[in-house]
């Protein structure tokens, strides 16, 4: 019968493999959470500190663009709100964090 079906043979026993230790486990993850901080996560910071640095020198005479697009002159600043004059006999109040950005000087009036 060993015509169709080959005798086992007994073969040395393989050599035992080791383990990766537990910092060669994680070594992957470790690098894949570095790139994501440089690549995500720090730029996204630094873009929101300077967002707040902004948004905390906006004085009154500045001339900004909300985050809805609309282009308008601060009249008035509060601790939480900016009055902002969008044409001549109207002005809108809203919250600092809608700034999106500060126009130069003189801005409005080339539109």
């Amino acid at each position: 019968m060993s015509f169709f079906i080959s005798d086992a043979m007994a073969e040395a026993a393989p050599a035992a493999t080791q383990q990766p230790g537990m910092l060669e486990a994680l070594f992957p993850f470790i690098i894949l959470f570095v790139v994501f901080y440089f690549l995500l996560i720090r730029p996204q910071s630094k873009r929101a500190k300077a967002h707040k640095a902004m948004v905390e020198a906006v004085a009154k005479g500045d001339e900004v663009v909300t985050q809805g697009g609309l282009y308008g002159k601060v009249t008035a600043v509060n601790e939480e709100y900016l009055q902002i004059a969008l044409a001549d006999n109207v002005e809108v109040k809203l919250q600092r964090g809608a700034i999106a950005s500060l126009l130069p000087k003189g801005t409005i009036k080339s539109l």
